[in-house]
C-alpha cells in the first residue's frame, strides 16, 4: 500500500468539504482508497482491525507484514484533491475553441463546427489534434471525461487508442447523424448503426480502459430509424448514452416540428430507447419543463451543466438550484468548444457566477446561488459517479487525485482558502502530479 501525505481535501457531500491538514490517504495495491486520516499510525491500526474507529476505512484490512511495506509519498504543504470529471466535451472541436461566439447554437454549428469535424476524415489530422486535446485535458487535471468524437470510425478508434496510451480513463462516442446535416457530414442510417456496433466490439478488445458511449448528436440530426437502432445497441451491449437536450429555444422548436406527436424533447429520447436508467448523460437542460424534470429524475439521468458554453452561444442559464432541489443529478462540464477552455476550475467559477446572475431574473430572486463546496462536489464526485466510485477519497473510491503545489501567500490560508484561490485564480501550472486509479500519470506522448 501507499500513503499519500499532504493537506487532504474532498467533498463527499455538497454542503461541506472534508479537510485533513497534514493528513494521509491510504491507497491499496488495486488503486482504491483504503482510509483517510490525520495519523498514519491510527490508520494502520484501524485497517489491521478492519474497523473504522475514528477514521474512514474501506472494507478491507492489512496485516502487520503489509504495514511494514507501506510506501509514504510525502507531499507536505501541498493540497491533495480529487481529479476533475467532465461529462460533456467535444474532442474534435478543440481546434475551434474561442471562435464564433457572436452566433447562437445552430448557425455556430454550420459555420464552425461541421467544417471542423469534417476534417477528421483525414486520420493524420485526427491523430495530431487528438494528441493535443488529450495532453491539454491532462494538463488541466481532467482525468476522466465523456467525449463526443466525430462520425468517422477510424478517427474515433484512434482517439480511443490515444486515450488508452495516455493513462486517462474517459468515455468516447462516435457521433451519429443521418439527417439535417451538411452533405459532407451525414451518414447512411444502416452504415451509422453497423459502424457504431463495430466500434463497440473493437474498443472492448483494443482499449479496455476506455468506455464506449452511444452518441446521437441531437434529435434534429438523427432519424427515428437511427434512434431506434442506437437504443437497441445500447441495450444489447449495455453501454451508456449521451446527447444534448433543451439547449437552445430555436433547437427546441425544431424538435417540436420534427416530432409533433411527442410532447417534449426529453420524451423523444425516452420513446426511442435512448435514456437507459442510470446510464445517460444529457447536456445543457436549460429549458426543462416540470414534466421533463420528472422523467429525467425517474431515469436517473446526469445533467451536464455547461454554463460557459451556454453564455457564449446565448443559450440561457440553467436554473441549477431548482434542478438540485428537485433531486436531479447535476454535474459541471466544459462543452469544448462552445466552452472556450477545458479548465474545470474555470467552469466551477462560471457555474457559481451564473447561479448568482440567475437570482437577478424575475421569479428566481430567492434561489440560493451555488457555494464553492457544491460546485466542487459537482465537478468531482457527481461527474465521477458516472464512472463508478470516482471523484472522492471515501473508502473504496478509485484514487484519482491532483497534487496542487504549495503557493506563496501574504496571508495564512486554510486548505479551503487555498483551494478557493486555485479554483478562481490558479492554472495548470499549479498541478504538480496527477493520479488515475492510484497510478501516477506523466505527460502523454512526451
Amino acid at each position: 500500500m501507499i500513503a499519500y501525505k499532504g493537506d487532504i481535501l474532498y467533498a463527499p457531500t455538497p454542503d461541506r468539504f472534508t479537510v485533513i491538514e497534514n493528513g494521509y490517504v491510504l491507497v491499496g495495491d488495486d488503486g482504491k482508497v483504503v482510509a483517510t486520516g490525520g495519523s498514519l499510525e491510527a490508520l494502520l491500526e484501524a485497517t489491521s482491525r478492519g474497523d473504522s474507529d475514528g477514521v474512514d476505512v474501506a472494507d478491507q484490512s492489512c496485516t502487520t507484514d503489509e504495514t511494514d511495506s507501506i510506501t509514504i509519498v510525502d507531499r507536505t504543504g501541498s493540497l491533495i484533491i480529487p481529479g476533475f470529471n467532465d461529462l460533456h466535451v467535444h474532442a474534435p472541436q478543440y481546434p475551434q475553441a474561442g471562435l464564433g461566439f457572436d452566433y447562437e447554437l445552430l448557425p455556430w454549428l454550420e459555420k464552425y463546427t461541421f467544417p471542423t469535424e469534417a476534417k477528421y476524415a483525414d486520420i493524420d489530422i485526427a491523430d495530431h489534434w487528438y494528441r493535443r486535446f488529450i495532453t491539454h485535458m491532462w494538463q488541466v487535471g481532467t482525468l476522466r471525461f465523456s467525449a463526443f468524437a466525430t462520425l468517422h470510425n477510424e478517427a474515433t478508434l484512434r482517439l480511443m487508442q490515444l486515450c488508452q496510451e495516455s493513462g486517462l480513463k474517459p468515455l468516447i462516442g462516435k457521433v451519429n447523424m443521418d439527417r439535417n446535416s451538411p452533405n459532407y457530414l451525414v451518414e447512411d442510417t444502416d452504415d451509422s448503426l453497423s459502424s457504431t456496433e463495430q466500434l463497440i466490439q473493437q474498443s472492448r478488445k483494443l482499449t479496455p480502459d476506455i468506455g464506449f458511449i452511444i452518441t446521437p448528436r441531437f434529435v434534429p440530426s438523427t432519424t427515428p430509424e437511427l434512434m431506434v437502432g442506437l437504443g437497441e445497441l445500447a441495450q444489447r451491449y449495455d453501454v451508456p448514452v449521451q446527447s444534448h437536450l433543451d439547449e437552445n429555444r430555436n433547437e427546441i422548436d425544431w424538435v417540436r416540428e420534427l416530432h409533433p406527436d411527442i410532447p417534449t424533447y426529453t420524451e423523444v429520447y425516452e420513446q426511442y430507447g435512448l435514456m437507459p436508467n442510470n446510464r445517460t448523460i444529457m447536456a445543457h437542460c436549460i429549458w426543462l419543463t416540470d414534466r421533463e424534470r420528472a422523467i429525467l429524475k425517474d431515469h436517473g439521468v446526469w445533467l451536464a451543466h455547461c454554463p460557459q458554453s451556454n453564455m457564449n452561444l446565448t443559450s440561457g442559464i440553467m436554473p441549477v438550484r431548482r434542478n438540485l432541489d428537485y433531486g436531479l443529478k447535476v454535474s459541471i462540464a466544459s462543452d469544448i468548444a462552445a466552452g472556450h477552455e477545458p479548465n474545470m476550475n474555470r467552469h466551477i467559477v462560471t457555474a457559481i457566477e451564473a447561479s448568482k446572475m440567475k437570482t437577478f431574473e424575475t421569479g428566481y430572486e430567492h434561489d440560493r446561488p451555488l457555494s464553492l463546496s457544491e460546485a466542487f462536489h459537482m465537478a468531482t464526485k457527481v461527474g465521477g459517479s458516472f464512472f463508478g466510485k470516482v471523484g472522492s477519497f471515501e473508502p473504496g473510491y478509485d484514487f484519482d487525485a491532483l497534487v496542487i503545489a504549495e503557493d506563496e501567500s501574504l496571508l495564512e490560508l486554510s486548505p479551503e482558502e487555498r483551494l478557493e484561490r486555485f479554483i478562481y485564480a490558479g492554472s495548470s501550472r499549479d498541478i504538480a502530479e496527477r493520479y488515475v486509479s492510484g497510478r501516477l500519470i506523466d505527460k502523454p506522448f512526451a
